[in-house]
């Protein structure tokens, strides 16, 4: 039987958000292994697959706003990096976790990566319009409205860190985590550059 072209794609996806994950050389085997095999089917209530794509899908979101940040810093002068704007995020999400139980530690960590993914897709829109002045945004949005955006997706995400601790743990959550990520590319039709930003901010969802 020949395998579809979305779903060579999906499986793809997979393969290559696995190495991202763990940056180890039997990534992509992993995710071949029977829990990766299994994965779609842990999609139900309380399954693994249900509390991590969540995670997943936030983070295409935040990843959303990246694209607003980037228009709204274009031809400002403005850097990508703001260390301050940063740590209070950090600071937020550290009290926001304990406040709902979780470890400050490791949602810190997963909001650190946030951030650097964050980074990327500005870096890389920065440099395709430097490139290509007619991709450059003619209009730019208002920063404090994105920020407000981004502090209610980070809420969402605090939230889903925190109910999916167990799973988070769990050894298949590399792999359920990989198609999770397959299927929230394939679904929000993301472009190379986020979905490469994609892997790197749900880096430290496992472990």
């Amino acid at each position: 039987m020949r395998i579809s072209t979305s779903l060579r794609g999906a499986l793809t996806m997979a393969a290559a958000a696995a190495v991202l994950f763990t940056g180890a050389p039997g990534a992509v085997a992993a995710s071949a292994t029977p829990a990766a095999q299994a994965a779609p089917s842990a999609a139900h209530p309380g399954g693994p697959y249900a509390v991590l794509r969540p995670i997943v899908a936030l983070s295409a979101e935040r990843l959303a706003t990246a694209d607003l940040v980037a228009a709204a810093k274009w031809g400002t002068g403005s850097p990508i990096d703001d260390p301050a704007r940063e740590q209070q995020v950090l600071d937020a999400v550290a009290q926001r976790a304990r406040e709902l139980g979780a470890d400050p530690d490791r949602t810190v960590a997963v909001f650190r990566d946030q951030i650097e993914a964050n980074k990327i897709v500005q870096r890389g829109l920065h440099r395709r319009w430097a490139a290509d002045p007619a991709q450059a945004p003619t209009t730019r949005p208002d920063l404090n409205e994105v920020r407000k955006e981004i502090n209610r997706i980070n809420e969402g995400l605090v939230r889903a860190l925190a109910d999916s601790a167990p799973a988070r743990r769990s050894p298949s959550c590399t792999p359920v985590l990989a198609v999770a990520s397959a299927h929230v590319v394939r679904d929000e039709h993301l472009d190379p550059l986020h979905t490469i930003a994609l892997a790197r901010a749900v880096r430290s969802v496992c472990g």
